[in-house]
């Protein structure tokens, strides 16, 4: 268990800092909690739902539901071991108070409702605290107001219902439509519950104040049997798991869809324009997390996340779209919200326009997580199969085609990575084929095509003045440190090419150690990329290096996890700052630390 310390938490203009954040999650929504006991983000009931809570992105209008000691405090938090239940002590002059919190499950899955449970233990002397609820109005198109009943106050936010269900302790001191107000003094064994129930277009059901506290150590029992559960022996591994259990709160588990992560909007530089939303399964980073997964040996999580995104692009084909909501439709277009923004970093959406993207590298995501699935020993059904092959013939005609490319420009052009993934991706139709996978019809043209299309990168992507594969043909001698991805091209076609290019990316694009930028100058606009910095590491290990890989390893973790957090990551690290950057929990980010440790733990021998 990693504790995570403050002083007294102090905000700046109504924000915390993003890197003080903890998340908790039952596999429907996630919750951000800062340090100073307020919950700022809430998209309930689910994931990519408007947001309940909404403090994070405007703190004068947004919603929060905050449990904060009255007198001066610190604050000592961290996860309990291999859980995903949070516990924060605050420690003030009169006494100690432990928060335990939890969005609420059973043994056999989530509730039929959301339940965000707080529970408050008195530990030593006396502590009182002061509860602030106020519900979001999505930009005020939602006007909360309240009934009282005989199972007490409920509150109608739009489509949603909900109710603050408290034990008997806790003191009402206001109440309307929009906010509430309570004050809570503990004593030292004195326990107290706070709950916050919510259904959408549904009854409410009130459960007992007992049971939701029961609940909390069923949700935590459930977290520990499924981490007793997981299959990973290799280095690093109590960052492994804790990067797992953050996964696990992106995996929609109504449907089996993958979130890219669980916010919208927040800056990839402070005042830049960089600020999306990823609350949606982008075929992409669905892929890495279910390798991430593969990984782990979570059967379950890669079965239903791999056979939900084949259905979905199966649906909406034959062109694969670049992201789908998490029930399987098409994202909406952006729509921008007027909202200050953290740290008036504008705009704010709402919906992803890279939705309509061409990106060639997703055919190597799918054909290369269907590899490694039947590799794990599963088995492809006919459907399946079929559909893999017609993405293999796609992928066969469409390289040659400029892009967007893996981070989503603008600009279409012949990005090398994308490139490089359409070879990954026809070589693993070849091995498919040749392993009876999938229908070997075609299988010969593949490998004409997969070796064309290493004739064309051998000729057109080798930058002779850098000594490195480029960002793009014609790019003027610009790097991209996405090309960490590509390794297995790289051992394949041209080892000392591929190595050359991992020199000079991390000699252009690192700062301070082992972290990286994206691709050449994106460092006036955003921060270091915290998988680009992994997969550089996974890299170097898959390349025959595992010296390198695990020294670049021991720097990143060094720079991320000595920070005073609870390892919940978001996209960036600013190096210059100290400060986290981007939404989060980041999917790409924890799952480039799986892998860099998987890769390094079968490379590289033990210390």
């Amino acid at each position: 268990m990693k504790n995570a310390n403050y002083d007294t938490p102090v905000r700046h203009e109504g924000f915390a800092g993003l890197g003080d954040y903890a998340a908790i999650g039952e596999g429907r929504s996630v919750a951000l909690i800062a340090p100073d006991g307020s919950i700022d983000w809430w998209s309930a009931p689910n994931l990519d739902s408007p947001p309940l809570f909404d403090r994070l992105l405007d703190p004068d209008m947004g919603g929060f539901f905050s449990l904060t000691p009255a007198a001066e405090y610190t604050v000592e938090r961290a996860y309990r071991d291999d859980s995903n239940v949070l516990e924060t002590r605050f420690k003030t002059a009169e006494g100690t108070a432990l928060l335990t919190e939890s969005i609420n499950s059973t043994l056999a899955g989530r509730l039929p409702w959301s339940e965000l449970a707080r529970r408050l233990e008195g530990e030593s002397g006396s502590v009182t605290f002061r509860l602030h609820l106020r519900f979001g109005t999505v930009v005020n198109t939602r006007s909360p107001w309240r009934t009282d009943t005989e199972k007490g106050a409920v509150y109608h936010i739009g489509e949603l219902m909900a109710m603050l269900h408290t034990s008997s302790n806790v003191q009402i001191l206001q109440a309307d439509d929009e906010e509430v107000e309570a004050e809570i003094t503990l004593t030292a064994g004195s326990r107290e519950i706070i709950a916050l129930l919510i259904t959408q277009c549904e009854p409410l059901a009130v459960p007992e104040i007992e049971d939701i506290d029961n609940r909390i150590e069923t949700s935590h029992t459930a977290w520990v049997d499924w981490v007793n559960g997981l299959k990973y022996k290799g280095l690093y591994k109590d960052h492994v798991i804790r990067s797992a259990l953050a996964l696990k709160f992106l995996w929609y588990s109504p449907t089996g869809a993958l979130a890219a992560a669980a916010t919208t909007s927040l800056p990839e530089g402070i005042g830049g324009e960089k600020n999306y939303d990823y609350r949606f399964a982008w075929v992409r980073d669905a892929c890495l997390i279910i390798k991430a997964f593969t990984f782990l040996g979570t059967l379950e999580e890669c079965k239903a996340a791999f056979s939900w995104l084949s259905k979905t692009i199966i649906k909406h084909g034959p062109e694969m779209w670049a992201c789908y909501t998490l029930d399987g439709e098409l994202v909406p277009e952006e729509t921008l919200a007027e909202l200050r923004g953290y740290k008036d970093s504008q705009p704010v959406r709402f919906g992803n326009n890279a939705r309509s993207q061409r990106q060639l590298s997703m055919y190597a995501d799918m054909l290369g997580v269907a590899k490694l699935f039947v590799e794990a020993g599963h088995i492809l059904d006919l459907g399946t199969s079929r559909f893999l092959g017609h993405l293999a013939n796609q992928c066969a005609d469409r390289w040659r085609l400029k892009d967007s490319g893996i981070w989503e420009l603008p600009e279409e052009c012949h990005y090398t990575h994308s490139k490089m993934s359409c070879w990954l991706a026809l070589d693993c139709a070849v091995v498919l084929a040749d392993n009876h996978h999938i229908e070997p019809t075609w299988k010969a043209r593949w490998a004409r095509e997969r070796d064309r299309i290493r004739d064309w990168i051998e000729e057109n992507c080798w930058n002779e003045s850098q000594q490195a594969y480029c960002f793009y043909v014609g790019d003027g001698g610009q790097l991209d440190a996405s090309l960490a991805l590509v390794s297995r091209y790289g051992n394949q076609v041209n080892p000392e090419r591929m190595k050359l290019t991992y020199k000079a990316i991390h000699r252009q694009l690192g700062h301070s150690g082992a972290m990286v930028y994206r691709y050449s100058g994106v460092e006036q606009e955003e921060s270091t990329f915290v998988a680009c910095s992994f997969w550089l590491a996974e890299a170097w290990a898959s390349m025959g290096e595992p010296a390198i890989a695990r020294q670049r390893m021991s720097e990143i973790l060094e720079t991320l996890c000595n920070r005073g957090n609870v390892e919940t990551f978001n996209e960036m690290f600013d190096i210059r700052t100290g400060e986290w950057m981007g939404n989060m929990p980041q999917g790409l980010s924890h799952l480039a630390l799986i892998c860099a440790a998987q890769a390094i733990s079968e490379h590289a021998s033990p210390e």
